[in-house]
């Protein structure tokens, strides 16, 4: 028993006829589009996993009451 319940002849059956289809040199080329798009893929979350574990720069943090003057005002009256 092959890959879920597909024996290898059902493969080979398969595989012929995708072969009489598309032919060999267009089974080439979609062969190396997909190999490039998946190499561009693993780069691509390469790259995301970098950033992702670069330490992250810390915010500079504004006054406490600068946003909100009016609670300022109100903490000097209290």
């Amino acid at each position: 028993m092959g890959l879920g319940g597909i024996s290898i002849s059902e493969l080979l059956i398969v595989l012929v006829i995708v072969v009489l289809i598309f032919g060999t040199k267009r089974l080439k080329s979609i062969g190396s589009d997909l190999g490039g798009a998946i190499k561009g893929f693993r780069s691509a979350t390469a790259d995301d996993d970098k950033k992702t574990q670069e330490p992250a720069k810390p915010l500079a943090s504004p006054e406490p009451d600068a946003e909100f003057p009016e609670q300022k005002q109100k903490n000097r009256q209290a």
